[in-house]
């Protein structure tokens, strides 16, 4: 969310990504309290930073860094008033948008090497061709203007040039069949290759509840070729979507040494290096789409 906020323009430059315990994150903070300064002094307005083209540059950042599902819930959230995000023009985002930082669960790496390779700079000249340059920040400078004034780029590793992708489609992917007819989302880039096509049996969990009851069970009927369904945890049956679509392998099958399972339900898992969530916008058929769900949810159109 922080490289998303810094897209949208509304942090200082380079406020993303320095570890919480730097002289980087001191002149942040400092920056930032300047800014907060000028800002009351002459009162630019919100609809001036977050524009389409504002949020359009904050997709396309969230696909090539292989970013959370949930932060299209997120980017929904902050543009209801502003711009309508959907899931088709998501879609045909991530067929273009290379994942380029090698990050965990996409990569290897973790935040602070991204910071120590350029942090959102690099990344933003990497994306040049993709991005909206025009943009105006919180400093009321474009973004072509403050990525000129960024210190230049250097050979690392970690931010990737698009020849070289960590994964060679966005991290997030839009999915479309008879459980998800108005679409599913799933994060490819840290999937399992071998379940991306996958049959098997489903094993069904009525809600949390349920799952916390039988899911360590010896008893439990299930193999590493199932699927695990997790139903009545969206906006509908939550209510809310709450954070609570982690679905752990089962006992039996973790104690046998099985370390990945599809595993589908109607709200959100984020935080966690395993397992592969789809969300769709059909409770009433197992899934929910956090967009479409979210602007059900929230009267907005």
């Amino acid at each position: 969310m922080a490289c998303i906020a810094e897209a949208l323009g509304m942090t200082v430059p380079g406020g993303a990504s320095p570890p919480a315990v730097t002289a980087d994150q001191m002149r942040v903070a400092e920056r930032t309290g300047a800014q907060a300064v000028q800002i009351a002094k002459q009162r630019p307005t919100i609809d001036q930073i977050l524009t389409p083209d504002a949020f359009y540059n904050a997709m396309r950042v969230l696909l090539a860094i292989g970013g959370s599902t949930n932060r299209i819930i997120h980017l929904t959230a902050i543009a209801v008033v502003a711009v309508s995000i959907d899931l088709d023009a998501l879609d045909r985002m991530g067929r273009e948008t290379l994942v380029l930082v090698d990050l965990k669960p996409s990569g290897q790496h973790c935040m602070k090497d991204f910071h120590h390779a350029g942090g959102m700079a690099t990344l933003f000249r990497e994306l040049r061709p993709l991005l909206k340059f025009d943009v105006v920040s919180v400093t009321g400078m474009t973004l072509g203007e403050e990525i000129a004034l960024s210190p230049r780029s250097f050979e690392q590793e970690v931010i990737r040039p698009f020849d070289r992708p960590v994964f060679a489609q966005g991290g997030i992917a839009v999915l479309k069949g008879n459980l998800a007819p108005r679409g599913a989302v799933i994060k490819q880039s840290a999937a399992n290759a071998m379940l991306m096509e996958h049959v098997g049996r489903a094993v069904v969990f009525e809600n949390p509840e349920d799952m916390a009851n039988r899911i360590d069970s010896e008893e439990l009927d299930v193999n590493a070729d199932d699927i695990l369904v997790l139903k009545n945890i969206g906006p509908r049956g939550a209510p809310g979507m709450p954070e609570a679509g982690y679905i752990p392998i089962p006992k039996k099958l973790a104690g046998a040494g099985v370390r990945d399972i599809v595993r589908i339900s109607d709200g959100r898992m984020s935080g966690t290096l395993s397992g592969r969530l789809f969300c769709t916008s059909r409770p009433e058929r197992l899934l929910v789409g956090p967009l479409r769900t979210y602007a059900q949810a929230t009267g907005f159109n």
